[in-house]
């Protein structure tokens, strides 16, 4: 829609969370608020970003695991979105096309951090003591979600997103369908799969007890 420097610096002014919503009502609809950004308003679309901001960086976080990534990745769907928003034809809610963006995005980083380094369960346990059998070690000494977060990093991009999604982030199996666009059997299939390789991963850990994954 916007090209050049002159799209840089509007870019630039809506990544701002500071300014102050102007012209724009917050009770209106996404589709109103898209309208509203096409026809040139800035202040909706930062009406948009402070609606679903939260939603995405969690899907992204559980992704990748990383604060400082999240951020970076969370402000490039943003960004994405903002460049190809005339694309957006209202055939899913806005919520879901965002954070099918999203799981796209933290698969692209995922793919460029497994290029640079494999990152391996053991690394949360690099300390002198590191054997997860050790009492020093077991869960009721550490903090159990992020042994959790950590497994679910080392899990493949296609188990981990349905993980990320529906375990994590609490979606419905067919909502994560609709964003992955995948069939619900297909969700299904993988969600049991990545349960039974995390159970795998954490047995050690929760001394034969990693069946709480369901109650997440």
């Amino acid at each position: 829609m916007f090209n050049g420097i002159k799209q840089g610096r509007r870019l630039s002014k809506i990544l701002d969370l500071n300014r102050k919503h102007v012209g724009v009502q917050l009770e209106l609809s996404d589709i109103q608020l898209i309208e509203k950004v096409q026809e040139g308003d800035l202040s909706a679309f930062e009406i948009i970003m402070s609606r679903h901001k939260p939603k995405v960086a969690a899907v992204i976080m559980g992704m990748l695991g990383d604060a400082d990534a999240t951020e970076d990745v969370g402000q490039e769907v943003f960004i994405r979105f903002f460049r190809t928003i005339d694309k957006f034809k209202g055939d899913s809610e806005l919520s879901t096309y965002l954070i099918r963006i999203a799981i796209n995005l933290s698969i692209n980083e995922i793919n460029k951090r497994k290029r640079r380094h494999y990152v391996s369960f053991d690394d949360l346990y690099s300390s002198d003591s590191s054997d997860p059998h050790d009492r020093e070690n077991s869960p009721d000494n550490r903090d159990l979600r992020e042994i959790l977060d950590r497994a679910i990093q080392t899990l493949d991009s296609k188990y981990r997103k349905v993980i990320v999604l529906r375990l994590v982030n609490g979606y419905s199996t067919k909502e994560t369908a609709e964003i992955l666009d995948l069939p619900l059997g297909t969700v299904l299939s993988r969600l049991a799969r990545g349960q039974k390789k995390l159970q795998e991963i954490l047995k050690p850990f929760y001394n034969n007890e990693a069946t709480h994954l369901n109650t997440l």
